[in-house]
């Protein structure tokens, strides 16, 4: 298990979460816990307003998947809709959360989108849709495989963070948030394929708030939480404790910087990211 899908797998099990996204947040919606589940829901209505009106058979590949819970809003609308995801944990959830269905019985394909079987799935899909699982997987890598299995007038559909100029310019908060591929490197990159652009939303700031509530929950809650069990462990363990710090005090430094800094803030997400919903067609040939 790679520690992305350790982090996913951690999250549903912890937080007991349906959706493995960050919530969308509108002035009308109290910034709070109670709500995260109202926002996840926003977010993903946003990704189904996307997807062509479900008449006739409209094939859909949600990759990365999650727990299935998108994946079962679709299936419920009448999309035909097959699921990737990495991780056997999230993958034995997502079987369990759909069942035994009538009608249509999705596939699951339990691998990285850079092994999916795209020979057998040539022209399958009228949507591929990544919920922020584009920022694993190397362009160059994944928008070959994108234009091979969707049909021509198909709809690539993407809404993830990508990161800014600002990242690595040595700021107090720089490097306090990993992952996302360079906004400007993405944009060259997919300007070598066919798709057309038929939809750019800036969504930053209606996902940054997110981060406020982590950085809350990680100042007040998690660290406090962090230095007592350290302390224990001292207490009782004093030689074990001097030993494991010795030799994993980088990246104790590390962890610390990225989780208990306080930088990892709506602010500091703002600087170095921009989220954005992205929606391609392939044109025909």
């Amino acid at each position: 298990m790679l520690s992305r899908e350790l982090g996913l797998v951690l999250a549903q099990q912890l937080g007991n979460v349906e959706d493995l996204h960050y919530g969308l947040w509108d002035p009308d919606l109290q910034l709070s816990f109670g709500n995260l589940r109202a926002a996840q829901q926003r977010y993903s209505d946003l990704l189904l307003d996307q997807l062509p009106a479900a008449s006739g058979e409209v094939r859909v590949l949600d990759v990365g998947c999650g727990t299935g819970h998108l994946m079962v809003q679709m299936l419920e609308r009448g999309y035909l809709a097959d699921g990737v995801i990495p991780a056997k944990d999230l993958g034995a959830l997502v079987r369990g959360r759909i069942g035994e269905r009538t009608g249509y019985q999705p596939r699951i394909h339990e691998c990285r989108f850079e092994d999916f079987p795209s020979a057998e799935a040539e022209h399958r899909y009228d949507v591929v849709l990544f919920s922020e699982s584009f920022q694993y997987i190397k362009p160059t890598d994944s928008l070959p495989i994108v234009q091979r299995i969707l049909k021509p007038g198909g709809l690539l559909v993407i809404c993830d963070f990508f990161r800014t100029e600002a990242h690595g310019d040595g700021g107090p908060g720089d490097r306090s948030f990993g992952g996302g591929h360079s906004w400007r490197a993405f944009q060259a990159a997919i300007d070598g394929f066919p798709f057309q652009r038929l939809r750019d939303d800036d969504i930053t700031t209606r996902v940054s708030p997110n981060l406020q509530l982590l950085n809350d929950w990680l100042m007040n809650r998690g660290r406090p939480a962090a230095l007592t069990i350290h302390r224990y462990i001292r207490d009782n363990y004093p030689v074990s404790t001097r030993l494991l710090l010795r030799l994993f005090r980088k990246r104790l430094r590390k962890l610390q910087f990225k989780y208990f800094s306080g930088f990892r803030s709506r602010e500091t997400f703002e600087r170095y990211k921009t989220y954005h919903l992205l929606v391609y067609r392939l044109p025909p040939p």
